[in-house]
């Protein structure tokens, strides 16, 4: 196997995944990081991760969220004051019980999520009505001491940021929670180009403490489904074990009501499943570390002197019109050595300039959402720029038309017929049903099919209307989407 080689996502989505981590440049290989389930992020992986942040931290910012950060080390005592939020954690908790060479007088935990310690500060920051709301965000690691892991997906360790919010009343509160779900779709859709589907999970499925918890579900290639973002209505149960308290216009004191929500690095694992090929990564240019690569072509010195200045000019004009640009001098590597490395990495743009170009005035311009010659054309180079930006965009919305189509047709709604509905989820494909909402019948469908429901979707195609729950058919008010997940 050559060196950009990988296994066909048709032969083995699991191994495509594996390799393309690795092979793309993103991680270091799970193999040699020294810390079982973490993940050592390589300087390009790291870079798609900043375009994450920063896409959404403008967001947080524009809607009055201030970020903020607490400690990685929480006092035990804290997250057993929420009885759900502890039992929900208690297995993949990673507890310091020793520092400085001496047992602790309380163990502490890592951070696996910073509802207790964010609200015990609350309760010291909020006096009064006037405090409100209080909107705070947070960047930084977590720690979930998983048993089966995978870059981006499910490691031990990874970042993220979470948004933990107080209000003066459910309302306030409710609001603040749709409204971040909203924002993870505006930026899963238009910047990663990832179709979502924004619902509340099920009883069995929300937040161990919350309310209620709203999720933005995901269809990767191999058509299983991704959490890439959740929201949650914590309703008063932190508040009240954290008495996070404020005193109302009439001066009565009241309970806060509060919220907390996050998107991970497991957004980079829904990018690279939702539009990666059997070539590597397809990255949406508007997250992409790289949007466009030069590659100058000549075989000896005396092109190389001819073609690399015109290379350097068209690079320096895509700079200034803000494409983020590298240009590939690299000697002793063949251009389509350097083809196939770009296409790995998923650059969704390469400018190539060979000598019959310098001579022809123009340049060729490959696109990486459409393979061969079909993605590849020839323009003046005087044009090159504009016709740049114009593809870039081309690109981005052509993946999400792609990946659009792709989840659309592996949706499939059910009513009444429970061997359709198992036969459609255990085959890898979504079923959308009546569903109850009954623990017993979730727990009989995950039995029977290996899934569980991914949610109950907010646009209900029957709003108002009643069907037979798929599993009792007893009469059930909304329809929830079923799928195997990551």
């Amino acid at each position: 196997m050559s060196d950009y080689a990988v296994t066909p996502r048709s032969e083995d989505f699991s191994a495509w995944y594996n390799e393309i981590v690795v092979k793309s440049d993103l991680v270091d290989s799970p193999e040699r990081t020294p810390v079982r389930g973490c993940m050592i992020i390589k300087p390009y992986g790291y870079e798609i991760w900043e375009g994450i942040r920063n896409g959404l931290d403008q967001r947080f910012k524009a809607t009055g969220h201030q970020n903020a950060y607490f400690p990685l080390f929480i006092p035990m005592s804290f997250l057993q004051k929420e009885a759900d939020h502890v039992e929900g954690f208690a297995p993949e908790l990673a507890v310091v019980t020793h520092g400085g060479g001496k047992e602790l007088e309380e163990p502490y935990v890592v951070r696996p999520t910073s509802e207790t310690i964010i609200g015990d500060a609350m309760s010291r920051w909020i006096q009064s009505y006037r405090d409100l709301p209080l909107l705070l965000n947070q960047w930084a690691n977590v720690v979930r001491w998983e048993k089966r892991t995978r870059p981006f997906l499910r490691t031990s360790e990874f970042l993220w940021q979470e948004g933990h919010t107080a209000h003066a009343t459910f309302d306030d509160a409710q609001a603040e929670t749709m409204q971040m779900l909203d924002i993870y779709a505006d930026f899963a859709i238009n910047e990663a180009a990832i179709p979502v589907i924004k619902g509340q999970k099920s009883d069995q499925e929300r937040f161990a403490g919350a309310h209620a918890s709203y999720t933005i579900e995901a269809m990767m290639g191999d058509g299983k489904a991704l959490q890439a973002g959740t929201s949650h209505n914590l309703g008063q149960n932190f508040a009240k074990a954290f008495d996070i308290t404020y005193t109302d216009v009439n001066n009565e004191p009241q309970h806060c009501w509060t919220t907390s929500w996050g998107v991970s690095t497991r957004m980079i694992g829904a990018i690279i499943m939702a539009h990666g090929d059997d070539k590597g990564l397809r990255l949406p240019p508007r997250l992409a570390p790289i949007q466009a690569v030069v590659v100058p072509i000549w075989k000896n010195e005396s092109e190389a002197a001819v073609v690399l200045p015109v290379a350097q000019e068209l690079a320096a004009k895509l700079r200034e019109a803000g494409v983020r640009l590298h240009i590939d001098t690299r000697e002793g590597l063949s251009p389509g050595f350097k083809y196939n490395d770009w296409e790995m990495r998923g650059v969704p743009m390469r400018v190539e300039v060979g000598p019959k170009d310098v001579q022809n005035g123009t340049a060729a311009i490959a696109r990486r959402d459409i393979p061969g010659r079909e993605g590849k054309q020839f323009v003046e180079q005087s044009l090159v720029v504009a016709r740049v930006l114009t593809l870039l965009d081309e690109v981005q919305a052509g993946l999400l038309q792609q990946a659009t189509a792709f989840r659309d047709s592996h949706l499939h709604e059910v009513v009444g017929d429970y061997d359709r509905f198992t036969e459609i989820v255990r085959g890898g494909e979504w079923a959308l049903t009546w569903f109850s909402g009954e623990a017993e019948a979730e727990a009989k469908i995950k039995e029977d099919c290996q899934a569980v429901s991914r949610c109950f979707p907010l646009e209900q195609p029957y709003a108002g209307q009643s069907g037979p729950c798929i599993v009792t058919g007893k009469p059930a008010t909304r329809m929830a989407y079923f799928a195997k997940a990551y």
